[in-house]
């Protein structure tokens, strides 16, 4: 029998009513309200919607404010430590793939655990400019300050600083930086550094420096050991050994440059730093290197009126095999050509890029500014943590942060792809080769767990399973689905049809083989898949997971489809296709068979889907309602947490927003009332799909207060983890909640639906979409819907369930209709 929903009591007789209000006045249990989220301090952190900004050095914990003033690229990141080195949390710069790898030692070893851990590594930091005045350093968390601004600015991705310093001897020193890794010159940095004395003349020293902090110790900032830290699986791992070895150090006048290889990866990395100074006072050079540091110190006689500047650029390259004397040689071709270009057109063409981006991706409410704000914060991020990311792939904290120790996860292709697939495709393209490339790897840790095709690892960098804790990491078979469904919706959004049939065919194929050979048909002949981890990590290795089954079964219709269509266009390349990949058409056919017996468990007496085959008969959580502690992971021993029915993040809601057209309304009702309050949002990853959820539905303040929680995650630091890098997926999650949830975008076999639900607190949401060349601007307010047509061909939607045409060029308003389900207004609800 199974068991009653929470806080109902023993009768069912509730089943199947639609619950009114606030669905926490419904459950007697509500596992997700503890998420408080904290007061972002609006004197020191002013409203700008194009700018995040800080009035005060002290107005963030400082690992905080490192990760919200990154600048990164995608390839390269530089957490927003200060020029002057001092007073950090965690000094971070890194160029994504760049990693080490480590044997991971079981204290109970068993055959197919993943062997090889693997680290991004900080690579050398080349954002240390360290100054003194009248020998005095300046120490920017200390300094006697009479101004001070840092911002970080959307629409041109360059971190600013200006200050005023009072030394101790009473000198006024004015200090102006910039940063920025560039958009369009990919292995580039560029910084500067002025200084002024308005009032009275002093010696300045201004010492620019390159510090390998991976393996050495800088002496204002001593990192803990690794086993010093408090626990918290989310961090990256330390390492016991030095890691970067020395191959290389130059120096001559202001160019300088270091290599080095990794002690057991084997990966290569070379970083130059070209630097020039002007003033009109005089100025005496030093330049030192080493095999872990190099340093050009100037000292001059700064006289009031004049502004000593130091420009400073820094190449950055490397590789899995390229020679470290090979990419220093590359590192000083990128430096000539952007000396040769100079900061104002290196800032214009990064300003340049910026608003194309914009042009193509900005999101705008009518409502509170800093709601504005933070939504820019997160699509930024995004451009961030993608954009240049090109032959890798999309780390979970992107570049900004060593959380995860800068591992790819199924996050990219669930809640990051569906941004870049429609705003800015190339780069769901370059994530999706990304996963291609990796494919023969995953052919071979299919066959390690015993089954057939290709199995993707859950965690990785260079393509081998890196989780050592595989109920709640390798059993997450989901992620072969997870990279076909992303792989599809390319392919719907753009009509890529050279990429399905040269790559993406070979995923599709190899995924669907290995969820034919994972699951089985049983004697009541459906076909069940056993011993699996959904997303969900609250409840590992179970049979059937809703979420796995439904998005297997989606991969195998797919895969079969896909083959179908190709073998359609009679142009020889289907038989060249079948010969690579050894398929005959009997495949297709146990492909067809599986999916369409595939175990969709619903329990008709509770009238929900259970998340997985005995989710339902578990106990409640009931350990720490009155003074809850979260996350559970890091208070309760997993035994503890798996025994009952709570959730880390969203999972039957996952299935039910990514495959919306196979749930009645009905049902997704029914499920959102019976998981959203067993949902703990220990994870960043359900607030936006829970959101998503409750506005299909009509739950417009649940809607509307999970959506606030993932808007600021990292503004607010709602999780307390934001020192160790942004929450990439939750920023593409925010995306989703925006144009999916509130602005009800669906996109079902390449099919734009429109049916929106805008909270009563702003008057109107406008997106872009790019949806096969087309570009189109979509504006929703309580009454009507508008589409720009922007540019490319005719645009074909439609808006609650009328179909309208949108001609090349032309705007189109179509009327909303008030219905039940609508959002409107939100207060009205309770």
């Amino acid at each position: 029998m199974s068991p009653v929903l929470p806080g109902r009591g023993p009768a069912h007789d509730t089943v199947g009513e639609s619950v009114p209000g606030n669905i926490r006045t419904t459950y007697g249990v509500n596992l997700r309200s503890h998420l408080e989220v904290p007061e972002i301090n609006r004197s020191t952190h002013p409203v700008d919607p194009w700018r995040w900004v800080e009035t005060s050095p002290r107005a963030t914990p400082l690992g905080v404010s490192e990760t919200q003033f990154a600048v990164a690229n995608g390839y390269l990141g530089m957490r927003g430590n200060p020029e002057e080195g001092r007073d950090t949390h965690h000094h971070g710069t890194y160029v994504n793939g760049f990693h080490e790898t480590w044997h991971i030692q079981h204290a109970e070893d068993a055959f197919g655990l993943a062997r090889e851990g693997q680290t991004m590594v900080n690579a050398p930091d080349t954002k240390t400019i360290r100054v003194y005045v009248d020998d005095e350093p300046l120490r920017v968390g200390a300094a006697d300050l009479e101004h001070y601004e840092r911002s970080i600015d959307f629409r041109d991705g360059i971190l600013r600083r200006e200050l005023t310093w009072r030394t101790p001897s009473g000198k006024k020193v004015v200090i102006r930086t910039t940063r920025m890794v560039s958009m369009v010159e990919k292995h580039l940095a560029v910084m500067t550094y002025e200084i002024e004395l308005p009032e009275e003349p002093a010696p300045v020293v201004v010492s620019s420096q390159i510090l390998n902090r991976q393996d050495g110790e800088d002496e204002y900032h001593i990192a803990p050991p690794d086993g010093h830290r408090d626990f918290d699986p989310r961090r990256g791992e330390g390492m016991d050994h030095r890691v970067l070895e020395p191959r290389l150090k130059r120096g001559e006048g202001g160019f300088q440059t270091l290599g080095y290889t990794c002690a057991n990866s084997g990966m290569t990395v070379a970083v130059a730093v070209d630097h020039q100074l002007t003033t009109d006072d005089d100025v005496t050079v030093r330049t030192d290197v080493d095999d872990d540091a190099a340093s050009v110190v100037y000292h001059a006689h700064v006289t009031p009126g004049r502004v000593l500047r130091l420009t400073k650029m820094a190449a950055y390259h490397t590789s899995g095999a390229v020679p470290v004397r090979e990419l220093a040689d590359r590192c000083t071709r990128t430096l000539m050509r952007a000396h040769d270009r100079g900061v104002e057109d290196l800032h214009r063409t990064q300003r340049d890029w910026y608003d194309h981006f914009w042009h193509r991706a900005d999101v705008e409410v009518e409502g509170p500014a800093e709601t504005q704000q933070a939504i820019r914060f997160n699509l930024f991020q995004l451009a961030q943590a993608s954009a240049r990311a090109e032959t890798a792939g999309i780390a979970a904290k992107g570049v900004t942060g060593s959380g995860y120790s800068g591992h790819y996860f199924w996050d990219t292709e669930t809640y990051v792809l569906p941004f870049l697939i429609y705003t800015r495709p190339q780069f769901a393209r370059n994530a999706l080769r990304f996963r291609y490339s990796l494919l023969d790897k995953a052919r071979a840790r299919a066959k390690e767990l015993a089954v057939n095709g290709a199995l993707y690892p859950w965690r990785t960098i260079n393509g081998e399973e890196a989780s050592a804790y595989y109920e709640a990491g390798t059993a997450q078979y989901h992620i072969n689905a997870d990279i076909a469904h992303a792989l599809v919706k390319y392919m719907w959004a753009t009509g890529d049809e050279e990429f399905m049939i040269r790559e993406g065919v070979d995923v599709l194929v190899e995924t669907a083989r290995m969820w034919v050979s994972l699951g089985f048909f049983a004697g009541d002949g459906r076909f069940h898949i056993h011993g699996v981890t959904g997303p969900d990590e609250y409840t590992t290795v179970v049979d059937n997971n809703l979420f796995t089954n439904a998005m297997a079964r989606f991969n195998l219709v797919a895969a079969a489809v896909a083959c179908k269509r190709i073998a359609g266009l009679n142009d020889g390349r289907w038989e060249a296709i079948c010969r690579r990949l050894e398929l005959g058409d009997d495949e297709l056919a146990q492909w067809r068979r599986a999916a369409e017996n595939m175990v969709i468990a619903y329990d008709a007496e509770l009238g929900v889907h259970p998340q997985d085959q005995d989710f339902l008969a578990k106990e409640v959580w009931d350990h720490d309602l009155e003074e809850p502690k979260r996350p559970l992971l890091l208070h309760f021993h997993p035994l503890v947490i798996y025994r009952h029915q709570v959730l880390k993040q969203a999972d039957v809601v996952l299935a039910m927003f990514l495959r919306g057209d196979e749930f009645s309304e009905d049902d997704k009702r029914r499920n959102f009332e019976y998981y959203d309050p067993l949902t703990t949002g220990d994870s960043t990853l359900s607030a936006v799909v829970q959101s998503i959820i409750a506005a299909e539905i009509g739950y417009c303040e649940e809607a509307f207060e999970h959506f606030s929680k993932a808007l600021v995650v990292d503004l607010a630091d709602v999780h307390g983890n934001a020192a160790d890098g942004i929450h990439v997926a939750s920023c593409g999650g925010v995306w989703s909640a925006l144009v999916s949830g509130f602005g009800g975008m669906r996109d079902y076999r390449g099919e734009i639906s429109f049916d929106p639900r805008v909270p009563a607190e702003w008057g109107a949401l406008t997106f872009r979409l790019t949806v096969r060349g087309v570009h189109v601007r979509v504006r929703v307010t309580h009454e009507e819907l508008t589409v720009v047509n922007l540019n490319g061909g005719d645009f074909f939607c439609t808006v609650q369930g009328t179909e309208v045409p949108v001609p090349s060029g032309e705007t189109v308003t179509v009327e909303l209709d008030e219905r039940a389900g609508a959002c409107r207004p939100c207060s009205a609800d309770t």
